[in-house]
């Protein structure tokens, strides 16, 4: 009888098991193989210029050549089309006409971080600082006494773009924002933790060596002294610039089993690469596979190399011209996978998370069929019958995954760039990787959770 029920339970119940109890000893290896390829790629990509750059030589390697609108394209090409520096698409052209539609991926390459205003230089009390205007979702008290490096480009006025980055290599300096000492600190530890540092106090300290002559503001002078011996740039040409400060760790394993990556700009790297990986290993599709790399996700996906942009909707358009589809017949029968990541249930913070729907690590590739806040505001909130087809595919294709939702209903929000690929009339829905940490300077993922990411991706390209 107990055995009857055992049974029953198996067959009505819904339970979710720890991937690791799922795989074998060849796949264990898989994920490690994976696993080292994505941590070389994030701590070589800090924005997502270094991202972009990074991945088109990637895909060059791999035989992938730049788009030009008019070119004959035959199944099995590879191009690519670079956004200005800061967005990416590629495709593999499918044996199947577009108007049957393409598979997509897409995600994004941007991640919150401390960008230097454009009058950006003082000093005070012979002590130089760069201003700074934050970019993105941050807490802003997990930017402060830790290492920073400086990434970003300077457009003088003649044309030339000048590559600027201090801070990465080993014997290079790094920077930070100073904090009070706790002696001191008596009326600040009063305050909230959103009043205790606001954006205006988010200054890096530069430098405190003085110039050697007896005019004003010799530090300030000192500092941009070196700059122009380093750049050949001025004061001025910060004004045509954008430099980012972003945290200074390596990419790391985290714990004595080595299961987990520690980084800054897992969100949404960690997508991006498991979605360009599985595009370089997408051959002979019967439909074309997209694959997105976006900008400006963290602020709404707004400007010409965000996912609101109307740069997507050309190369679409291009592609569909060379096969006398429409655009529109395309879209409709296209399906995308916005591949961002989720927020991980952390043990130590329970009380906002809703454990039975929250993704866990190590449980796979997180599906969210909706995001938005409290009432699924700002989500594009996908079908069942999405659902159901990915849990058919991945079920079939040995993908473990799990789904996924941000917390509880009332507790907060947040959205990804699936509501801009439905607004397009593309069935789409969220999947990737939980994270623990997210937003912050140093970000948590499980190399499991990476790959499942990664096969997701690959099976949805792959997929008849």
């Amino acid at each position: 009888m107990d055995e009857k029920k055992d049974e029953l339970r198996s067959k009505l119940f819904y339970e979710q098991k720890n991937g690791y109890d799922l795989i074998d000893t060849e796949e264990r290896l898989a994920v490690e193989d994976y696993c080292k390829g994505y941590m070389d790629y994030l701590n070589a990509s800090r924005m997502e210029r270094e991202a972009v750059a990074n991945a088109i030589a990637l895909a060059e390697e791999r035989g992938f050549v730049p788009f030009v609108p008019g070119m004959e394209l035959k199944p099995g090409d590879k191009i690519y089309k670079n956004n200005r520096g800061k967005a990416l698409m590629l495709a593999v052209i499918g044996r199947k006409s577009l108007g049957e539609g393409a598979v997509i991926a897409g995600a994004h390459v941007d991640s919150p971080r401390l960008d230097l205003k454009q009058v950006t230089l003082y000093e005070s009390d012979e002590m130089a600082y760069f201003k700074t205007h934050y970019y993105g979702g941050i807490k802003k008290y997990q930017w402060v006494t830790i290492p920073l490096e400086l990434h970003g480009v300077v457009a003088l006025k003649s044309g030339e773009v000048v590559n600027v980055v201090i801070g990465r290599e080993k014997d290079e300096p790094k920077f930070v924002i100073t904090d009070l000492l706790p002696h001191l600190a008596a009326d600040q530890m009063k305050k909230t933790m959103s009043e205790g540092f606001t954006g205006e106090g988010l200054n890096i300290l530069l430098g405190s060596a003085p110039y050697a002559d007896e005019g004003k503001d010799r530090v300030k002078l000192a500092v941009m002294s070196i700059l122009n011996d380093m750049y050949g740039i001025t004061e001025e040409d910060f004004l045509s610039a954008e430099l980012s400060a972003v945290p200074a760790f390596d990419v790391c394993e985290i714990g004595l089993d080595r299961s987990l990556i520690g980084g800054y700009g897992h969100d949404d790297r960690v997508c991006a690469y498991a979605e360009l990986k599985a595009i370089f290993d997408a051959e002979a599709p019967e439909r074309t596979c997209i694959c997105i790399l976006a900008d400006k996700e963290e602020i709404g996906s707004e400007g010409v190399s965000g996912m609101q942009s109307a740069a997507f909707d050309c190369f679409m358009e291009d592609l569909c011209e060379a096969q006398g589809v429409a655009l529109r017949r395309c879209f409709e029968n296209s399906f995308c996978l916005s591949a961002d990541v989720c927020n991980a249930f952390d043990p130590l913070y329970p009380e906002v998370s809703e454990k039975r729907s929250d993704s866990k690590i190590n449980y796979g590739m997180g599906i969210c069929k909706f995001t938005g806040a409290r009432g699924k505001s700002g989500t594009s909130d996908a079908s069942a019958e999405i659902v159901a087809y990915l849990r058919r595919l991945f079920d079939r294709e040995g993908v473990v995954w799990q789904m996924a939702e941000l917390g509880k209903v009332d507790q907060g929000g947040g959205g990804t760039i699936a509501k801009f690929m439905a607004n397009r009339n593309i069935d789409t829905i969220d999947a990737g990787v939980p994270v623990l940490s997210m937003h912050a300077p140093f970000e948590v993922v499980s190399k499991f959770d990476c790959y499942m990411t990664y096969k997701g991706v690959l099976k949805a390209y792959m997929d008849k």
